[in-house]
């Protein structure tokens, strides 16, 4: 734990950096496979729509604990009683088991309830059949539809107004149809079925999403707002670094977040069966975990994408490569004019960890590199005692005294 805590720090002070920002072409790369392979699963595999949703016949049987082999006995008993070959089993709990069909007659309804009634050994009464129809879940389906719309653009208006630009707005929308076609293509490929309960807990992931980018977003703007002012960071500098000291705050909430889902969902599979419950949790676990990767990695290299042409970001990059360039002679000459100590501090001031001087006031100070201690890691080094006391000036003597 003190290892990764030491990271951690490690990473938000510049000491060492991840280059997400520098690699995301490869990022990019990556997002676009991951949808490529979604969408064929949409297209070559249906989504496997609940009963809610595709309308049809329900049956349960409740007993105190599911026989052995109860997935083929309700089979080939609704298939005698009523010549259905689609029949869907499954258990709720340890005991009831949930038999769905086609939609059937209410003569054929009653002669199923009564065969399942016989081979499970359990009085009529405890063998319930409902009859859904597909118009409640297209319904379902349109108002999830309006509130997704909705949503959007409520999210969209906020964040351009917040962060005072609609490219940060564009790319955080972007990384959420990323999301949003993953999660889509994770169901269809491995056949979990879409609920009603599946459709609320996706809503649910879109806002966790949007915020865990939002949170990203504000440390990049502060970073970019501080670079823009000094000129010492380029505009994808100050980014890649705004985005490794979110890092691991991102990914203990995420950790924090699924633990417990984890655990809703094992109890659920193990214990409760298909249901509601389980749904949900299935739903919440897989799009956190695919939105807290798309707020690291796709959201912030996407906005320097959308912002590298613009005037201010160009100038941005030539004033930080000066700047660069200026402290690379700095440690050349207080180094000794070595060729080594010339690129370690260019290099080390690139990375986002502070030098040990001031590129402007270095030269021609009689201080020693010693005298001078770190202050942040997109501002100017100051000497130690600006930090801890009052600065070693000569008092003024007052012209009475002179």
């Amino acid at each position: 734990m003190s290892a990764f805590s030491d990271f951690g720090n490690d990473l938000y002070t510049g000491k060492r950096s991840i280059p997400v920002v520098p690699k995301r072409r490869i990022v990019y790369i990556i997002a676009i496979v991951m949808m490529l392979i979604a969408g064929t699963g949409l297209i070559a595999k249906n989504l496997n729509l609940g009963l809610e949703f595709r309308g049809g016949s329900e049956f349960r049987v409740a007993m105190q604990q599911a026989p052995e082999g109860y997935e083929k006995l309700a089979t080939d008993t609704v298939a005698a009683a009523s010549g259905q070959s689609n029949v869907n089993v499954s258990r709720l709990g340890t005991g009831t088991v949930r038999v769905q069909t086609e939609k059937l007659t209410d003569a054929e309804s009653a002669k199923v309830r009564s065969a399942l009634a016989e081979a499970f050994k359990v009085g009529a009464d405890d063998v319930s059949a409902t009859f859904i129809g597909p118009s409640w879940g297209a319904s379902v389906s349109q108002k999830a539809l309006q509130a997704l719309v909705i949503f959007l653009l409520i999210v969209a208006l906020v964040m351009a107004v917040y962060f005072r630009t609609w490219k940060m707005s564009l790319a955080a929308l972007l990384a959420l149809a990323h999301d949003m076609v993953v999660v889509t293509g994770i169901y269809a490929l491995t056949g979990f079925e879409i609920s009603p309960a599946t459709m609320i807990g996706f809503l649910t992931v879109l806002g966790y999403s949007l915020y865990d980018t939002v949170v990203v977003f504000d440390k990049v703007r502060e970073n970019t707002a501080e670079a823009f002012a000094n000129g010492r960071m380029s505009f994808a500098e100050a980014a890649n670094l705004a985005v490794n000291q979110t890092m691991v705050r991102s990914i203990n909430t995420t950790v924090i977040g699924l633990l417990p889902i984890a655990a809703v969902m094992v109890v659920g599979w193990i214990f409760l069966g298909p249901g509601v419950l389980l749904d949900l949790s299935l739903v919440l676990f897989v799009g956190i975990l695919i939105g807290a990767y798309s707020s690291i990695f796709i959201a912030t290299p996407l906005l320097v994408s959308l912002r590298a042409k613009e005037e201010r970001v160009i100038d941005l990059d030539k004033r930080a490569a000066r700047s660069e360039s200026a402290r690379a002679k700095v440690a050349a000459r207080v180094g000794g004019g070595s060729e080594e100590s010339s690129t370690t501090a260019g290099a080390t001031e690139r990375s986002g960890e502070p030098a040990a001087y001031d590129a402007v006031g270095a030269v021609g100070n009689d201080a020693e590199v010693s005298d001078v201690e770190e202050s942040t890691v997109t501002g100017r080094a100051v000497h130690k005692w600006a930090q801890t006391g009052p600065r070693n000036q000569p008092k003024k003597t007052p012209k009475s005294r002179r």
